[in-house]
């Protein structure tokens, strides 16, 4: 039997999403080795496809150094460059970073084993100056109503009116006494998303939405919002 270990990144990078304000000439991607060995990470960004490799990415930034050696217990800083290209004004842009991990040769000629490069992506997200608002509340001025969803049954459709990407990592809808775990979901700027309930034939009334938002430094504050 062929047991072969999941594998995870030594690299980490700083934060768990990038802003990239319009007002800066560029920004720094914090990166550690955590590992025990030295590593070779490749970087690059790309426009929501997660097949984009470096050869062909096109997403307009530019990533000094792209490629470097990062031996254990070491750090690296990343510059990230705005390489120009009209983008809207009114609303954030979500673009995408990718940090490539590749792990070295394994030496151990006892036996053989399976090297594995660990790509990391993260939501890079282009902020335009003087939006109105802000960005930490978005998520909390999200409304929520019922709506017929695709097929048949019931789904809770989300409405953004602000600027900012909306990201929920937790959603979790209460209809007495019952749990249904909604999953997670982002909603772009201006924009509604729906999500179904399975099992839910009805409109629920005095049900509650318990939810937990990403912000720009991580997780935020979860809340209870009532649903009619």
């Amino acid at each position: 039997m062929c047991i072969v270990p999941v594998a995870q990144a030594s690299v980490s990078i700083e934060g768990t999403r990038l802003i990239y304000p319009s007002s800066e000439r560029e920004i720094t991607i914090k990166m550690t080795n955590e590992g025990t060995a030295p590593a070779l990470v490749q970087m690059w960004t790309d426009r929501g496809d997660p097949a984009t490799q470096p050869q062909n990415a096109d997403a307009p930034f530019l990533i000094t150094p792209p490629i470097f050696r990062i031996e254990p217990s070491k750090g690296q800083s990343v510059r990230l460059v705005f390489a120009g290209e009209k983008l809207p004004q009114d609303r954030e842009s979500l673009f995408w970073f990718n940090a490539l991990e590749i792990p070295p040769a394994n030496l151990d000629t006892d036996r053989s084993s399976m090297q594995i490069a660990v790509r990391s992506r993260l939501k890079l997200f282009y902020r335009p100056a003087n939006l109105p608002g802000d960005a930490a509340s978005a998520a909390y001025q999200v409304t929520w109503q019922w709506v017929s969803a695709k097929g048949n049954g019931y789904a809770l459709r989300a409405t953004n009116s602000s600027p900012y990407f909306v990201t929920y990592s937790k959603l979790e809808l209460q209809v007495q006494g019952k749990k249904h775990n909604l999953g997670t979901g982002m909603i772009a700027p201006f924009d509604h998303l729906d999500f179904p309930v399975k099992g839910l034939n009805s409109k629920a009334a005095n049900s509650s939405l318990v939810y937990r938002p990403m912000n720009d430094y991580g997780v935020g504050a979860e809340q209870t919002v009532s649903i009619h």
